[in-house]
């Protein structure tokens, strides 16, 4: 089993409570708008650190983070892209991606919105953490954690780590 901590558009912020969270995961997922490497290198101090680069992250994150990042964590197979969308309304890119081989979890960022959505068609979970930055138009700071046991997501938690400003 390995656990994880999902975030995405923290937009130059951390904090303690998200380090904190950090702590108790196996993994770190961020789904890009990093903001700054300076986020990349407090959530790298704590644990090993999986991510894409957003829209907002300069040249020196790009180098480092891909726009795609398909990976395995343990059978379970993850695609991670920024600007995604979801179910229904998915991007040109992920719609592409999807098409040529489909993963078990999609997740993606970009919108602050936080969703957990199963898309029947494509037979896969999607997920977007939020943003757990103060920058942006949301109103409430958020990620989530999940368990990966083989194949499967389990224990899925919303975390709030209260308002934006």
């Amino acid at each position: 089993m390995t656990k994880i901590l999902l975030l995405s558009d923290s937009h130059s912020y951390i904090d303690d409570r998200i380090l904190e969270y950090a702590s108790q995961a196996d993994e770190v997922w961020h789904c890009g708008d990093f903001g700054s490497i300076d986020v990349i290198e407090q959530l790298e101090k704590v644990k090993p650190l999986k991510g894409v680069y957003g829209n907002i992250d300069n040249a020196k994150i790009r180098s480092e983070f891909p726009e795609v990042n398909r990976f395995f964590c343990e059978k379970l197979e993850v695609l991670m892209i920024h600007i995604g969308g979801y179910p229904g309304k998915y991007t040109p890119l992920t719609k592409k991606e999807i098409t040529e081989k489909t993963p078990k979890l999609f997740i993606s960022g970009h919108s602050h919105i936080l969703k957990a959505m199963y898309d029947e068609k494509n037979n896969l979970l999607h997920l977007n953490p939020g943003a757990c930055g103060k920058q942006g138009w949301h109103k409430m700071r958020t990620m989530m954690r999940f368990v990966v046991d083989g194949d499967e997501i389990k224990d899925l938690e919303i975390i709030e780590l209260g308002p934006r400003v």
